[in-house]
């Protein structure tokens, strides 16, 4: 028997539970890890609300990122060993497979051997946010020297890295936070310029900053009525990537400003990186070099035990956090 987390009803994080399951071993082309960290993520709060692209069969495990060390191999698998400390590419489907609890299953493609370097904590939290910002930016944008990038909700963990990820670049990085509070935090991540939406004309700013030339690419999060701002002051050519969609608000559509611009409106999951091996082995060589070099660099905001996963959701939908929460294990 092993304890994972899991759900027999939608709603809040009351409605998480650690229980005992069986556990089958790894089948063909599969690993089971012993996990010892688990990375958090929106997704999953929405999965357990019921609001998720998925729709799960009750009760049902969650989770999309993890690290640890292996504990067995399927038939096929040829690449690992028990043993081996590992970390976990988000799956397309966390109904399919888990990853909250001590052990848990993947194919062997979704499996990674994180540098050394990396603690537990730090490798539980690197393949979400950089191959979500790595996809956006660099596979979809093509953002490069002199380009201007917008990043909303910029003291996420995917904002923090795709700053990090434009950074190494070399492109002018642009966070948007809703309050000023988390300014010098995000400057000292690297932000170039920091714009606090609730307090500040963001056109203006946006306006004041890249001059004439606007903004080439915005990684939005939000949608709603940040739309109209952003749109205008991009460049024309642009592209606005939507990849979240945390507005209660309607998103309206800024037709004026996408005809005169000839701008792109585009959405953007993951799983586009994930699903495309071709794709995934260019993020990975991306990412994990950027590792290596120490210009992407995990931020950790806070860790919380296995026992706390209650308390750690609650803190994830509190929009406190400064990056990524951990749970250990």
């Amino acid at each position: 028997m092993t304890r994972v987390v899991r759900f027999h009803q939608h709603g809040g994080p009351e409605v998480l539970r650690i229980e005992d399951v069986e556990l089958p071993p790894p089948g063909p082309g599969e690993v089971q890890i012993r996990i010892r960290a688990l990375g958090l993520n929106r997704a999953e709060t929405l999965l357990r609300a019921g609001t998720y692209i998925e729709t799960p069969k009750l009760p049902s495990g969650l989770g999309l990122e993890a690290a640890g060390v292996i504990e067995a191999i399927g038939d096929g698998v040829k690449d690992f060993a028990p043993g081996d400390s590992v970390s976990v590419i988000p799956p397309q489907s966390m109904i399919r497979w888990p990853a909250y609890g001590e052990l848990a299953t993947y194919p062997a493609e979704l499996i990674v051997k994180h540098p050394p370097s990396l603690d537990w904590q730090t490798a539980a939290a690197v393949w979400m946010q950089y191959l979500t910002a790595y996809g956006a930016l660099i596979d979809i944008a093509r953002l490069g020297s002199g380009d201007a990038v917008v990043i909303t909700a910029a003291s996420s963990s995917v904002g923090l890295a795709a700053i990090q990820t434009a950074n190494r670049v070399g492109a002018t990085t642009i966070a948007v936070t809703r309050t000023s509070a988390k300014k010098q935090a995000l400057l000292d991540a690297g932000a170039a310029h920091v714009i606090a939406s609730a307090e500040e004309d963001l056109v203006a700013r946006l306006n004041e900053i890249t001059g004439p030339q606007g903004v080439r690419v915005v990684l939005d999060a939000i949608g709603g009525p940040i739309f109209e701002p952003l749109t205008a002051a991009m460049s024309r050519g642009g592209i606005l990537i939507e990849y979240g969609g945390l507005s209660p608000e309607p998103t309206p559509f800024p037709l004026s400003a996408v005809l005169a611009k000839t701008l792109t409106l585009r959405g953007y999951l993951v799983h586009e990186i994930t699903g495309d091996l071709a794709k995934l082995e260019a993020a990975k060589a991306f990412i994990l070099d950027g590792l290596g070099t120490g210009t992407l660099k995990p931020i950790i905001d806070r860790t919380f035990a296995f026992e706390q996963i209650v308390k750690a959701h609650r803190y994830l939908e509190s929009n406190e956090q400064f990056g990524k929460i951990v749970v250990t294990i």
